[in-house]
């Protein structure tokens, strides 16, 4: 029954880690001999969730990648289709537009700047074909936003009208940056977007149903719960329990 047992177990830790190495790309740590232990393989992040295809794909051919911290932004102040200028790099100088955010890295990606060229179809008889990639930038060190008064970059703040609108202001022209869109909230991330434009089918459970109510917690226990609607008295009380 032991060796059963033990057998059963070993089969199931092996399983466990073997689908978890083949979902999530990370290597699970085994020992050796009872004293070496395998190194687990480091995850390098990209702008693409780590449970799409595309991130496991950069995490099979790329081994060694820096380490980068990163510190959360508290107040986001770029959005997308804002108007930045780049402050790194051979396109330091130019100015574009936001075309997406990722907030887990402090990334935001610039249309058609800071791009990197792969050419990865070359052969003996094909010369190829250029591939544009766009290559992500630190919102907090690597792009600013520009004022509309004057197309210079600078640093902006919230503040609040006599409205009590929460808008952007320049801190160099002191005018105010209007957004594209309202303003976003800590609740926003690119699922919203998704959920906003699904439409119910007929497979759909009503929304009438989901938010009907159909348990109401009490003080009971469950078998008073059941005498209760089952109408059976007993005047007997439980002993109280306690959980430490």
């Amino acid at each position: 029954m032991r060796l059963t047992v033990s057998l059963c177990c070993q089969y199931f830790k092996r399983y466990v880690q073997s689908e978890i190495e083949k979902k999530t790309g990370f290597r699970t740590w085994k020992p050796i001999r009872g004293s070496k232990v395998v190194a687990s393989k480091k995850w390098y992040f990209t702008e693409h969730p780590p449970w799409t295809t595309e991130a496991q794909n950069a995490n099979g051919y790329i081994l060694k990648q820096p380490k980068v911290l990163v510190e959360p932004v508290k107040e986001w102040k770029i959005f997308i289709g804002d108007r930045v200028q780049v402050l790194v790099g051979k396109d330091k100088g130019k100015q574009g537009i936001v075309s997406y955010l990722v907030k887990e890295r402090n990334w935001c990606f610039v249309e058609g700047l800071h791009c990197r060229f792969l050419n990865r179809t070359k052969t003996s008889t094909y010369p190829g074909v250029l591939l544009r990639e766009e290559k992500p930038l630190l919102v907090t060190t690597e792009v600013a936003l520009v004022d509309p008064s004057d197309g210079q970059p600078t640093e902006v703040e919230w503040r609040h009208t006599e409205s009590g609108d929460r808008v952007r202001v320049s801190l160099r022209t002191g005018r105010i940056i209007p957004l594209t869109g309202p303003i976003p909230t800590d609740e926003d991330d690119h699922f919203i977007e998704a959920v906003e434009k699904y439409k119910d089918s007929t497979k759909d459970v009503p929304k009438k149903e989901l938010e009907k109510v159909t348990f109401e917690p009490k003080l009971c226990t469950f078998e008073q719960d059941i005498m209760e609607k089952m109408e059976i008295k007993e005047d007997r009380k439980p002993a109280p329990t306690y959980w430490y």
